[in-house]
């Protein structure tokens, strides 16, 4: 596909899982947008969420007994709490982050908060330094910032085409939860990977799913709980709205997908690639919306487009390649 392919993608699994991640948030994004009302969503975002969640543990979980047993999930399940705990971590800082950009863009404008958002690309490349004691070269840093002036541009002309063309900053706590969110996404991120590759190294990829989405669904409802909003997601309206609509339920189908997907990506691939990934997504979105729903392109598209695709040329010719530490010994004789 382009020059340093084969250096990008070592298997084939991983370039299914590229591009299969880019497909699945390409159709989610076009999805959200085609279920918009003038008034914002006619359902509740909130129990999507948690549906989608809970779609994604029975999915994961189905899939793992069908390949193993049931007594093989026990057995690894129990064998495994201190990394069930924690996956608490990652769980509880995207938690945090999906609520921090509800408070961020009641402060901010949206073209402050989603150029300011680009910043986890570069955030990410020093979070992964630290955390795997990887460190990236010269050409990988460039790569990395061509990526995010792709991304503020894209940013910055979606948001001038809604009528919205200021930037303003708060330089008060207001600017520190918004530095907080994009903390919270680039270490979830990058410490998810860490757990798949490292601790969790002898762990089926399902059950590390399982670990997952167990705790997402305990740190959501938590929080409804804490902000007592726990009995409106369920309500039996809520439930009727989103059952009758064939919209709504693809929407949680590709959700649920795409976060299956997305751990994958994190095995096979990196954090780095996933940035170039979801950059790739952005302008794919772009040019799908254009000719789905007839939204028009704009030359910050086109110049995004170039940002990009230099960025991932340049990034291809000595990609991060991070592969998975050697599996254990089995300290148990097991069946499974």
């Amino acid at each position: 596909l382009i020059m340093g392919a084969d250096k990008l993608f070592p298997t084939r699994l991983s370039a299914i899982v590229f591009f299969a991640y880019i497909f699945l948030f390409v159709a989610y994004g076009i999805l959200i947008n085609a279920s918009k009302v003038t008034s914002g969503y006619a359902y509740n975002t909130v129990t999507v969420v948690l549906l989608a969640e809970l779609l994604k543990f029975f999915i994961v979980f189905f899939a793992y007994v069908q390949q193993k047993s049931w007594k093989c999930f026990k057995e690894e399940l129990l064998l495994n709490l201190p990394v069930l705990l924690l996956y608490f971590i990652p769980s509880g800082l995207y938690c945090l982050y999906n609520n921090l950009a509800f408070v961020n863009l009641a402060r901010f404008d949206p073209t402050t908060y989603f150029v300011f958002l680009q910043i986890r690309v570069v955030i990410t490349g020093v979070i992964y330094q630290v955390v795997f004691r990887r460190y990236l070269n010269g050409l990988q840093w460039i790569s990395l910032v061509l990526l995010t002036s792709g991304c503020v541009v894209k940013e910055i002309g979606r948001q001038m085409a809604v009528g919205d063309s200021s930037f303003t900053f708060h330089f008060d706590t207001g600017l520190l939860f918004l530095l907080v969110q994009v903390l919270c996404s680039c270490f979830a991120g990058v410490y998810n990977e860490f757990l798949m590759k490292d601790k969790g190294r002898n762990i089926h990829v399902l059950m590390q799913n399982v670990f997952m989405y167990i705790d997402s669904i305990m740190c959501n409802l938590a929080l409804l709980l804490i902000k007592g909003d726990a009995l409106n997601a369920f309500q039996v309206t809520q439930l009727k709205a989103i059952l009758k609509s064939p919209l709504v339920i693809s929407i949680i189908v590709v959700i649920s997908l795409a976060g299956i997907v997305t751990s994958y990506f994190l095995r096979e691939l990196n954090s780095i690639v996933k940035n170039f990934a979801s950059a790739i997504e952005l302008v794919l979105t772009a040019i799908v919306g254009w000719l789905v729903l007839g939204v028009p392109i704009d030359q910050f598209t086109v110049v995004a487009m170039l940002l990009i695709s230099l960025s991932t040329v340049i990034y291809a010719k000595q990609p991060l390649i991070v592969r998975p530490r050697d599996k254990l010994t089995a300290e148990v004789d097991s069946e499974c």
